[in-house]
């Protein structure tokens, strides 16, 4: 079977050639953020919508997700790649090291060694693999101080990808989600909106022809200087104290979390959007 033509811009009017793909990585992959009790796990998010795209135009397709939030890059690699292996994947998608560069102290070179020795791994059966660049933090205050560790880290898995021949799905050049409206009231995760538009550029990296549209957010809501305080005050006291306290007694948000779809198995459009991109 033919290799598919991986630039994003030139048509493709065949079918993809993908049969089994496995997604691995954190909270990212798994979908928080992304609310949809239709969804095992009860979380939809930007690979289980990307898997249902790619299932509609092939009989025997199937889809798994070993993501669990609150994984650091080598518990990714210790834990999920073995039995990504394991189910001979021909498409994979390697999302990892968000959680590590944004520790403060962390060090983007290391966290993207760790990176390349995965990814070593990942080649070893010849599947397709997609990597994700960091997103540009500079439009959110809470995440613009790691800007330059983003970056750093972004250089690093750009030059990881051209030698292994990763595609390369490139959040930092996603303007679109560069919008607190995109985002989950945790600051951190991306909403529907945001997902859905991860999906959307996943699939143009991919050539992979869909039907989803963009999906228009509702206008920013004027708030007052006070207003906007009080907000910050709020997200302070119930998510960036939790987050702090777990860091501080060495737990995650994960702990007791396992994968939602540990076993590829047919996925299924569902059909929200809609309603997504009225919230």
């Amino acid at each position: 079977m033919s290799s598919p033509t991986r630039s994003p811009f030139v048509s493709n009017e065949q079918t993809h050639p993908w049969r089994r793909f496995v997604a691995i990585g954190d909270s990212f992959t798994e979908g928080i953020g992304d609310p949809d009790p239709a969804s095992p796990g009860g979380n939809r998010g930007w690979a289980d919508r990307m898997a249902e795209v790619l299932a509609a135009s092939v009989d025997d397709f199937a889809y798994a997700n070993l993501a669990v939030r609150g994984r650091l890059i080598q518990q990714i690699v210790d834990e999920q790649i073995e039995p990504a292996l394991a189910l001979s994947p021909d498409l994979i998608t390697f999302c990892a090291g968000g959680n590590d560069v944004i520790r403060p102290g962390s060090d983007p070179d290391e966290v993207a060694t760790i990176f390349e020795d995965a990814i070593i791994r990942l080649s070893s059966q010849g599947a397709t693999i997609v990597v994700f660049t960091g997103i540009d933090t500079n439009f959110t205050p809470v995440f613009r101080p790691i800007r330059g560790k983003v970056a750093i880290y972004n250089e690093n898995l750009r030059a990881i990808a051209e030698k292994y021949d990763c595609i390369v799905a490139d959040q930092w050049a996603l303007k679109e989600i560069q919008d607190a409206r995109f985002f989950d009231g945790d600051r951190l995760h991306m909403n529907a909106l945001g997902h859905h538009e991860v999906a959307r550029m996943v699939l143009r990296a991919l050539n992979v022809p869909n039907d989803l549209e963009p999906m228009q957010p509702s206008p920013i809501p004027f708030r007052t200087w006070r207003e906007a305080r009080s907000g910050d005050l709020v997200w302070a006291r119930e998510f960036l104290v939790p987050w702090v306290l777990r860091r501080l007694r060495h737990q995650s948000s994960g702990d007791d979390v396992t994968a939602k779809r540990p076993e590829p198995s047919r996925v299924h459009r569902i059909e929200s959007d809609a309603a997504a991109s009225e919230h």
